[in-house]
């Protein structure tokens, strides 16, 4: 079948599928990250390291400032709108953000599909596919295509309203004792714009922005990283 690690992990999950068993009423507790783990996400905003943790469906679990600043105020959110999936899909600013949205979306799409053969009877996740592909021609054209991708490195490129544009490398770790959770970790070449960019966008994110900061605000592409 010429199927890669990801896909065969998809299929297994596909063939070990119990019966759907009835489900009680009411929403299941939100997830929690330990307190090490968010000790480290603080740890990593120091370092100029933006940083988050992923759940099942893509929830955004936990978050470092620095994340925030980059990609979006996701604890600023109401608790059931803090997702990954519904703000590449359905937020306007989403497709600004990323250099190479489609290739976001097409890869976000996939892990939920990914998602979806782990927890088939998971009342949330076909909640969410069902809003997305009602209200996302793009998801729905991806979600078609029946992909399933499990990010672990790789680089993304962003064009931020207030750092400019920027590349950074992130590298995706397994949490112990839930396999759910996925820390995403950020990082840019040393010496880079885009490491610099990184710096500026953690002063702006804990101070107000000046006209002279904003008109200062670094807007190269990056050559570096």
């Amino acid at each position: 079948m010429r199927l890669d690690d990801t896909e065969r992990e998809h299929l297994f999950d596909l063939a070990r599928r119990r019966p759907v068993q009835a489900r009680r009423s009411g929403s299941s507790p939100a997830e929690q990250v330990s307190p090490a783990v968010r000790q480290l996400l603080t740890t990593l905003d120091a370092a100029y390291c933006p940083a988050f943790v992923l759940g099942r469906r893509t929830d955004v679990v936990a978050s470092n400032p620095l994340s925030r600043a980059l990609i979006a105020d996701f604890d600023a959110m109401p608790a059931d709108e803090r997702n990954q999936a519904r703000f590449v899909f359905l937020a306007p600013a989403a497709r600004e953000l990323y250099a190479d949205w489609e290739t976001v979306a097409a890869d976000t799409a996939a892990m939920l599909r990914m998602d979806a053969g782990r927890h088939p009877d998971d009342p949330r996740l076909g909640l969410l596919v069902g809003e997305l592909a009602v209200r996302s021609e793009h998801f729905r054209a991806h979600w078609a295509e029946r992909r399933v991708h499990e990010r672990t490195e790789g680089t993304k490129g962003y064009r931020h309203p207030v750092a400019g544009d920027l590349a950074v490398t992130y590298q995706a770790l397994a949490l112990p004792g839930d396999s759910d959770q996925t820390l995403f970790i950020y990082s840019t070449a040393p010496g880079s714009s885009s490491e610099t960019a990184l710096r500026f966008l953690a002063t702006w994110s804990t101070e107000p922005l000046t006209d002279q900061a904003r008109t200062s605000a670094p807007n190269e592409p990056d050559t570096a990283a």
